[in-house]
Order: C-alpha cells, then sequence, then structure tokens
C-alpha cells in the first residue's frame, strides 16, 4: 500500500503542531470526521504511516466541476512525480530494419517497442532519452488505442476460439487506464487528438475520465461502431457495437471533413440524365422561409430571398444549371459525380469486422479492421505526423499509418504482440493496398527499429560506447548528469536526493574491481567532503561484494550493480516484472511492470528429427516474485515461436504454440512441423519474456 512519510515529523513535534494540522485539514476538508481524527491521532504516536486514503482528505485537490471517485485513485501530480512507483526508463534499441528501405529525410525511424506502456509514456514525457529526446514529447498528432476492455471474462473469436480474459477490473481496470491518460495528455501535441475504443462494460466509466483530463469542452464525438450484424444475445439485446470515444487536447486541433457513399436509397434520387450521361437531382433556390438569412433581389423577374447571391446565380444560369418549374420557381441541378458524399456521422455501420478470410487477418484475436483506423488517421493527421498506439496489439495502427505515410510508433508488453506486429510490417508488401483493396500494397516498410525498454540485453550494454553507456545507466537509476570533481575524483551524476554518484569505468580497470582497498582510497579522497553517502555505479562482476552498501566512518558506500537487484529504499515500489501469457486465452492481461530487469536466457534442450521438435527439459532462472521459490522446469515456459523459413536476416512468425496447450503430464513436450523451408528459428519464451534461439536444419 502507498503510505505517506510524515509520521516521523510529527513524533519530533510538539501536540501544538498536531493541533494546526488538524486546523488545517478542516479548513480545507469538512469531512474529516472526530473518529477519523483520534485515527490519525493513534497512527502518528505510534509511529506509523497514514494510508493513502487520508491524502486526499488532508490535503485535497481542487476539482472545477466533478470527478469519478473510486478506490485507488492518484492524483494527476502524484502520477507524474512517479509516486505510483512507475517511472522513466532508458530505451535500449534491439534491431534496425533498414536495408534498402526507405527512410524519411529528417532521419526519423518509426519504433516497435517491447515493454510497459507506462513506463514508456513517462520516458517520453521526461524527455531525456537520447533516442527520442525533442522527437517525441508534444509532436504526437494522433493517439489511438484499443485497451482490453476489462470484462475479466473470456470473449470468442468467430471460430469459438478463446480470445483474452482480462485480469483488471472495475476501480482497477479505469484506475490502470487513466494513469496513462494522465501521461498521454502531457506528451500529446496542442493540436493532436485522441481516440479510446472500449465496449459498453466500461465506457461509461472512462468517459467520465476523459472529461476530468480532456475537458469536456474537448470531447468531440462517441463514435458508435457498428461491428456486426442483428444476432441473439442470452436473455438481452443483442450486442453489435463498440464505442470511440474522440477528443482533442484544445480547441485548435487539425481535422479533415471525411464522406460516406450514398446510400441505394439516396442514389435513386439521381434519376434525371444529361444528353453526357451525367445524373443529376435538383434543389430549390427560392428562398421561400429564409427572409432576413437570404440574399432579397429580383432574378428572372422574380423578387424575393434567394439560396445564393447574385454573382453565384449568374454562374449557374451561364452553366445551364437553372430551370424553371411549372410551379414558376427555380430550381438547381446537383450532378452526382460533383458531389463528395455524405458527410461523415458518428454512426459507423458500413464497416465490417476481420473475417476468417480476410487478407489481412494475422490471427491476432482482438485484430481490428485497417479500414477502421484509416478513416480515424484520416480524419485528424496530415502525412508525416507521429501516430502512437500504446496498446499495439495486432499492428493495425502501425500498418495503416505505414501505408498513410504517418511516421508511427507503437508499444506492447506482450511477445505475441512483438512479434505480430514485427512480421506485419516485414511482409507489409503482401498485404492489401488501401486505395484499391483488390491489389497489393507493393512496398517495403520504411527503416523501423524494435527497442526495448525496462528489459535489457546485458551484452549490448557492455558494448555501448562509454558516453553511450554513461546516459544510459543514469537514466536507468534516476540520477541526473552532473559532472564534478571531489578530492580528484570524478563523479558523472547527482540523484534527486542530492547524492553524488560515480560510474565505475570498468573499461579502464579490466583486472580491478569495486573492494576494500578501492572504498579505503576512494574515502580517504572524499570522505570529509561528501554527505553521509556515495552510489557507485558498476557491473555486478565488478563488486566483491554481497551486500548493498559498504560503511566507512559516517559514509555508506552504495553500490547500484548492472545487472542489479534492487536496493528496497531507493524506490517506492518493489520491483516487478509483467508475466507473459501461457495461453492465446490471457495475451492481453493487464499488469504493470515496476523497474527494469535483465534479459537472463533460459537453457533448453531439444532435438529435432523427421519434422518432430522434442523439448526435453526448459529451465529458467528467475523465482516466482510472490513466492521468492524458483518456478522448476516447464512451469517457466509461456510460448514456443516458429519461423520455419528463416532467411537468416529478419524473423517471421509463422507458427506460435502456447504452454498451456502443449504442456501434459509428460516429461518432455513434441510439436509437429510440417511445410518448413531449409532453415527453422524456434525462439522459447518464459513467462518473464527471455529468450532462448535456436536454429535447426
Amino acid at each position: 500500500m502507498s503510505v505517506i512519510s510524515i509520521s516521523d515529523f510529527f513524533l519530533k513535534q510538539e501536540w501544538r503542531l498536531i493541533n494546526l494540522f488538524f486546523d488545517f485539514a478542516q479548513n480545507n476538508m469538512t469531512n474529516l470526521s472526530d473518529r477519523e481524527k483520534d485515527f490519525l491521532i493513534e497512527k502518528i504516536q505510534k509511529g506509523e504511516d497514514l494510508p493513502e486514503d487520508f491524502k486526499y482528505k488532508l490535503f485535497p485537490a481542487i476539482q472545477k466541476e466533478y470527478e469519478l471517485v473510486y478506490a485507488g485513485k492518484m492524483r494527476k501530480e502524484d502520477i507524474l512525480a512517479d509516486e505510483d512507483g512507475v517511472s522513466a526508463v532508458p530505451l535500449q534499441v534491439e534491431k534496425n530494419y533498414n536495408g534498402e528501405r526507405e527512410s524519411y529525410e529528417d532521419g526519423w525511424h518509426n519504433m516497435v517497442v517491447f515493454g510497459d506502456n507506462l513506463q514508456f509514456l513517462k520516458t517520453i514525457h521526461k524527455n531525456e532519452d537520447p533516442l527520442i529526446k525533442n522527437k517525441v514529447k508534444g509532436k504526437v498528432k494522433l493517439i489511438y488505442i484499443d485497451p482490453p476492455f476489462a470484462t475479466e471474462s473470456e470473449f470468442s473469436g468467430n471460430q469459438g476460439q478463446k480470445a483474452y480474459t482480462d485480469k483488471a477490473k472495475d476501480a482497477e481496470f479505469v484506475e490502470f487506464l487513466r494513469r496513462r491518460l494522465v501521461v498521454a495528455r502531457e506528451i500529446l501535441a496542442d493540436d493532436g487528438s485522441i481516440f479510446i475504443h472500449l465496449d459498453q462494460k466500461k465506457s461509461h466509466y472512462i468517459k467520465a475520465v476523459l472529461d476530468e483530463i480532456f475537458g469536456e469542452s474537448n470531447f468531440r464525438n462517441e463514435i458508435v461502431w457498428k461491428r456486426t450484424s442483428a444476432h441473439s444475445d442470452a436473455n438481452k439485446l443483442g450486442i453489435n457495437c463498440e464505442f470511440i470515444f474522440y477528443y482533442t487536447k484544445t480547441d485548435n486541433y487539425t481535422w479533415h471533413q471525411l464522406y460516406e457513399y450514398y446510400s441505394e436509397k439516396h442514389l435513386k434520387r439521381f434519376r434525371n440524365k444529361d444528353e453526357d450521361g451525367r445524373l443529376w437531382t435538383d434543389g430549390p433556390l427560392t428562398a421561400k422561409g429564409l427572409k432576413g438569412s437570404g440574399y432579397y433581389y429580383e432574378y428572372k423577374g422574380i423578387n424575393g430571398y434567394w439560396r445564393c447571391p447574385p454573382n453565384t446565380m449568374k454562374r449557374l444560369d451561364q452553366e445551364n444549371r437553372l430551370y424553371f418549374t411549372s410551379k414558376g420557381g427555380i430550381r438547381v441541378k446537383k450532378y452526382l459525380d460533383e458531389l463528395s458524399g455524405i458527410p461523415l456521422q458518428s454512426l459507423w455501420d458500413s464497416i465490417n469486422p476481420i473475417n476468417s478470410q480476410s487478407k489481412e487477418r494475422v490471427n491476432y484475436p482482438t485484430q481490428k479492421p485497417e479500414e477502421l483506423i484509416e478513416r480515424i488517421i484520416r480524419l485528424c493527421t496530415n502525412e508525416e505526423d507521429l501516430v502512437l498506439d500504446f496498446f499495439g496489439g495486432s499492428g493495425t495502427v502501425s500498418s495503416v499509418s505505414e501505408k498513410l505515410n504517418r511516421k508511427w510508433i507503437t508499444c506492447d508488453i506482450g511477445k505475441f504482440a512483438f512479434f505480430t506486429i514485427q512480421k506485419r510490417l516485414l511482409t507489409i508488401q503482401n498485404s492489401k493496398s488501401l486505395e484499391n483493396p483488390l491489389k497489393d500494397y507493393s512496398k517495403l516498410a520504411k527503416g523501423f527499429m524494435t527497442v526495448n525498454t525496462g528489459f535489457y540485453d546485458i551484452e549490448k550494454l557492455f558494448k555501448l560506447k562509454q558516453e553511450e553507456y554513461t546516459n544510459f545507466v543514469l537514466n536507468l537509476f534516476e540520477v541526473s548528469p552532473k559532472k564534478l570533481t571531489i578530492g580528484g575524483v570524478e563523479f558523472q551524476g547527482e540523484r534527486k536526493d542530492g547524492y553524488d554518484v560515480l560510474i565505475w569505468k570498468f573499461w579502464d580497470f579490466k583486472d580491478a574491481a569495486v573492494d576494500e582497498d578501492y572504498l579505503e582510497q576512494l574515502h580517504r579522497n572524499v570522505g570529509n567532503k561528501v554527505g553521509d553517502r556515495v552510489y557507485i555505479i558498476a557491473p555486478a562482476n565488478s563488486v566483491d561484494f554481497i551486500d548493498d552498501y559498504y560503511e566507512i566512518g559516517k559514509v555508506r558506500y552504495y553500490f547500484l550493480k548492472v545487472p542489479y537487484q534492487i536496493i528496497q529504499e531507493l524506490h517506492k515500489k518493489k520491483f516487478k516484472k509483467f508475466r507473459q501469457p501461457t495461453s492465446s486465452s490471457n495475451i492481453n492481461s493487464l499488469e504493470d511492470a515496476v523497474g527494469f530487469h535483465f534479459i537472463r536466457q533460459p537453457e533448453v534442450d531439444s532435438t529435432f528429427k523427421e519434422g518432430i521438435l522434442t523439448i526435453n527439459s526448459f529451465e529458467a532462472y528467475y523465482p516466482d516474485e510472490e513466492t521468492l521459490e524458483d518456478i522448476e522446469g516447464f512451469k517457466a515456459l509461456a510460448m514456443i515461436v516458429v519461423d520455419k523459413s528463416y532467411n537468416e536476416k529478419e524473423f517471421l512468425m509463422s507458427d506460435v504454440f502456447f504452454a498451456e496447450d502443449l504442456v501434459k503430464d509428460s516429461d518432455k513436450i513434441e510439436i509437429t512441423l510440417t511445410d518448413f523451408g531449409d532453415k527453422i528459428c524456434v525462439v522459447y519464451v518464459d513467462i518473464y519474456g527471455n529468450e532462448f534461439r535456436e536454429f535447426l536444419k
């Protein structure tokens, strides 16, 4: 539970201060009861921390009108100050897909990000990571998200297969999404827009949250998408719609009017035909009922109010578009080939969901149709504008953005989504064209990169250039760069609490270590010139201490080890890894990741013979975070992903096998592969996202 650490302060003060404190609280919050006051006094007397709920009673946020109140809700200020325990983390490039691909003139690379989206949003908001600094924050023109709908019940695809089960529910889901929306607003461009796709179960709650975050005046539309035709749901009306809330950051936003084709009923109005075959209907020009709002003048001998000014009437007459009716009125011809269609309304009933035979289908249960996303992107962006989707899923937003020449970033915490998006982009040339669905897109995706956030490859980290390594680890441990020399020793940074940070230059001391001799020498130089603690960032194998710190005199020397078991006192919450799904039924589970982690490759013993892949054993190294007991054998396996025709350049997922479908009572796993090429790549993923890759011939 989050707590307010003020009890130490009160214990050291006179009761007079406590009375002043309650006077302050009562002046600001009239519903602080005597019982609550007694409860607070008892907590203070015992030196115990105060529950999070009392923060809002003691230090209330001033609201202009109304807000949704629920258990676990944090103040916006606390979310942006990382009081939720989630903070910005560095970005590490996994792979660049450039080669012969077209690139943007300004050097921009689109990004597929693997990691927790709240960590990623906070990294954008902090705007210090060199990969995205001054390139994303305040420049995102469109955010579209399709978060899992928090039903805590299983949905089924059109083939009856399980789609997903959401773990978060009720207030937990609302707050999960709200915290991300709070940060999302901060990184959106001033003329940007956001679309949130939901179903009927939580949409009313999220609408209230969006009004609070973006302002009710910036609400533009509730779009109703009729995703299926009429059908029957047991004991209730058939549910065939989903909802998309459209907000803007300000009242100055990008907007392009779109049109839909006329209905067959409307087209029947164009029953007249000119000699050249052009179809037309007509409309009145006499301005009956428009007195005071039309144009008054005499035309063709008729006095009255007209819908058009004189010059327009003259032009229409010259173009032979006007004619007299038998009743003495004047009407104008409207040609079908000159009309754009019906202005787009908020009911979208002409876009069908993905069917089992669709060419754009990627076998991801919650995939949305490209036509739906295309419509949204065209509404409120221009070419080369930046589009962000931080619930990447099947990759529809990134794919459509690519086809419409928009820059894009997509993020997802699931490995299955990560592989799905990557394959979709690497094979986009074979997908359908938006302009002509009967043809292929036929163009390679522009250069893009895959990026890790909060989950890192240690080998790549130690191969960075010295300056890049320094910047990375400073960001990793939330240290501000600050070069200073104390007692002849060079320090590289300063923590938020003001303590100095030194980076161990392992590249200069390959045969040395951070040991007692080193610390004694360091202390002789800086001991009386620093505070009561110093932090040292160093590779774990360069530190000869098991404990988190070593004390000399009045100074503690703390070790920030890479890779690193976190020092609890430095962070508000214990580090927590996201568990990868072990079945297709929970690929969109909602969980937070806290802190950062390093890849620890599992060990696999396997054989491949006559098309049968046999996994004899699987061993991962992370213990369960709740029980702290080692997760043994196949219990640590999440999924096996296969590229049956690996080309040694790009991994393209052809098959995925979830552990739930593989792990039986047997002490081994057997998978039959068919139609494979000369080389196969198999990726074994454990429940924390660690991978082991092997290549089979």
